[in-house]
């Protein structure tokens, strides 16, 4: 089951607004927020909730990066038990290619192979996520994402190999 904190909020006339927190181990903390986006963190003794041990100033930057450092994150889980292992190529179209001068739907490459054409290069210009009646034209280049055997399923498929 997974614990709440309760925190209690005091204005500090002139000062700002001063946050409360109890901690599951008995610890005392506070942070003020001054009106000018400044935080002051303050580790208070337990017996004693006037007498602050210790204090430290945050810039705004400052008080960002440690709300990032003690915000979890809610998908770190995923990363430790998921590896996904995906390849991007670059496939040319050439005159070879039976696809040259048909559609990206005409390839049915996602479908067939579980891979995507996520861009097209063209001369000195990029399309990204071309659309299904995007037409291929000798020359361009197709950026493919997927697994290995899928975007080697797709330069199969595109060279016509």
């Amino acid at each position: 089951m997974e614990h709440t904190a309760y925190t209690r909020r005091t204005s500090l006339p002139g000062v700002g607004v001063r946050y409360d927190l109890e901690t599951d181990a008995g610890q005392h903390l506070s942070v003020v927020v001054r009106p000018d986006g400044r935080r002051i963190l303050a580790f208070h003794d337990p017996e004693d909730d006037d007498n602050c041990k210790d204090a430290a100033a945050l810039a705004p930057h400052e008080s960002t990066a440690l709300a990032k450092l003690l915000t979890p994150d809610p998908v770190a889980h995923i990363h430790q038990h998921v590896e996904i292992d995906l390849v991007t190529e670059h496939i040319e179209i050439t005159k070879r290619s039976p696809y040259a001068g048909r559609t990206l739907a005409s390839t049915q490459a996602r479908t067939r192979t579980g891979a995507s054409v996520v861009a097209v290069l063209r001369r000195t210009a990029a399309v990204p996520s071309p659309t299904p009646d995007f037409r291929f034209a000798i020359g361009d280049t197709l950026v493919v994402v997927g697994t290995r055997e899928g975007v080697d399923a797709v330069a199969e498929l595109i060279t016509g190999g």
